[in-house]
């Protein structure tokens, strides 16, 4: 198959970005979408042009790298990670737009590389238990609920591409990091620091310049993890019961660059 492929390039996150446009030609319709990528930067290579950059790791769909906007859609028209998209979702003759992810915490490094150090910054607010768990105890040893953990389990499947982000009008990261805050709330280890790491995660997120959720849906019809919009609720409920019931200590965020500053309302 043929596809003209309309890209955007950016030489760093300085440069003025533009579209360009690459007609590729011999695509087996059983190519990756990334694999498809690969084909056309050997060939811009081998004309002594520069190669498109592109994230990318595993491609087996779990490390969250390869993250693009193929014809609009965060990860492109089916719901799953770029790379595990095929070439046989399009059809010869086809016009494909190619960008990064666009939202002001994930600025353009180049080309279609982003830099989403913004969601580390937001894991280091709270997503982790710190009490030291010594070895791993015997799997009954704490019994959990098995609807807890299944939640629990669907949540931690987030891996972290920002699909959410790039989808939602707003630019808001709140179905990754409810997801972060869910799976850890679920379970008995993550109960110590449950109110604390809501209130921390989500000041840290909107301190990044992430917009605010307004249920509008579009972060869960692109991620690739089918990542359920009721963590959001429940990143609510526990924020509200952290701010009405669980003392009145809101810790603000530290801008980047800045030591983080705690206020006592």
């Amino acid at each position: 198959m043929n596809v003209t492929l309309r890209v955007w390039r950016q030489a760093n996150g300085r440069a003025k970005g533009k579209m360009a446009i690459y007609r590729v030609n011999d695509i087996s319709e059983d190519m990756s979408f990334l694999e498809m990528l690969d084909v056309l930067n050997e060939r811009l290579t081998l004309q002594g042009d520069d190669p498109i950059a592109f994230d990318s790791d595993c491609r087996e769909g779990i490390c969250g790298m390869c993250g693009l906007v193929i014809n609009g859609v965060a990860h492109g028209p089916q719901q799953t990670t770029t790379c595990q998209l095929h070439m046989r979702s399009f059809s010869d003759g086809d016009v494909i737009d190619v960008e990064p992810w666009r939202a002001d915490p994930f600025p353009v490094i180049k080309d279609l590389v982003v830099d989403r150090s913004a969601f580390d910054r937001i894991i280091q607010a709270g997503g982790y238990i710190s009490a030291p768990t010594g070895t791993a105890p015997d799997a009954h040893a704490t019994p959990v609920p098995k609807r807890d953990a299944d939640r629990a389990f669907d949540a931690a499947t987030c891996i972290s591409c920002g699909a959410c982000v790039a989808a939602c009008p707003n630019g808001s990261a709140m179905l990754f990091t409810a997801a972060k805050i869910t799976h850890l709330g679920l379970l008995p280890q993550g109960q110590p620091e449950r109110y604390s790491r809501v209130v921390g995660m989500v000041a840290q997120h909107d301190a990044e310049g992430f917009g605010g959720c307004t249920n509008i849906g579009e972060c869960t019809a692109v991620c690739p993890k089918a990542i359920p919009f009721e963590t959001i609720s429940r990143l609510n409920r526990d924020l509200i019961s952290a701010l009405t019931h669980g003392g009145s200590h809101w810790p603000r965020a530290a801008p980047k660059g800045e030591t983080e500053v705690d206020e006592e309302d």
